[in-house]
C-alpha cells in the first residue's frame, strides 16, 4: 500500500472520530492518535505479548515524519473546511442529508471533496479513485458506488482538469 492511501486511511479514522466525539483540543486529539497509531504498529511487530505494556518513545521515523505531515494537512483542512465540504456534498447527494449517511461515507467523502477544490497537488480522480477505494474497504457494500456517484457530480462542476496536477 502506497504511503499516501495510508496517510488517507488514517485521515478518514481519525475525521471519523472527530464526528462521532469533537476533540476539545485538536493538537492534544492529533497527538493521541498518533501515539496509539505508533503503539497498534509496535504491537503487532512484537506481537500479543506486548499489548497493554508502554512503549519506548523513539523519535520519528522520516517515512514516519512524512506520512503524519501529510496526513495531518489532511486532517487539518478537511475541519477548516467542513461547512463548506458539507454544503457541497448536500448539493450532489440528492435525497441523502449528511445525518442519514454512514460516518464512514461522509467522512470519505469531506476528505476527498477537499482533495478536489483545496490540493491543487492531486488530481481530482485521484481522489476519487482513493475515496472509492476507501469506501469499499472500511464502509458497507454499496459504499463505493454512492461515493463514486457524489464525487463524480462535484468533479463535473470542478473548474479544472480531472487528471491533471495544476
Amino acid at each position: 500500500m502506497g504511503s499516501r492511501r495510508l496517510a488517507r486511511e488514517r485521515a478518514v479514522q481519525f475525521l471519523f472520530q472527530c464526528d462521532l466525539n469533537p476533540p476539545e483540543n485538536l493538537e492534544d486529539a492529533l497527538d493521541r492518535f498518533w501515539d496509539s497509531q505508533r503503539a497498534s504498529v509496535i504491537a503487532e511487530d512484537k506481537g500479543p505479548a506486548t499489548w497493554g505494556q508502554k512503549t519506548e518513545t523513539a523519535p520519528l521515523t522520516a517515512e514516519e515524519a512524512s506520512l503524519r505531515a501529510f496526513t495531518d494537512g489532511l486532517i487539518r483542512g478537511t475541519l477548516s473546511h467542513r461547512a463548506q465540504l458539507d454544503a457541497e456534498i448536500e448539493k450532489h447527494a440528492k435525497n441523502w442529508g449528511l445525518h442519514r449517511m454512514a460516518v464512514v461515507d461522509r467522512n470519505v467523502l469531506r476528505l476527498a471533496v477537499f482533495e478536489m477544490y483545496h490540493r491543487d497537488d492531486i488530481p481530482p480522480v485521484v481522489s476519487i479513485n482513493e475515496a472509492v477505494d476507501i469506501a469499499k474497504k472500511y464502509s458497507t457494500e454499496d459504499s463505493g458506488r454512492f461515493v463514486n456517484g457524489v464525487l463524480d457530480k462535484v468533479r463535473s462542476e470542478l473548474m479544472r482538469p480531472s487528471r491533471i496536477v495544476k
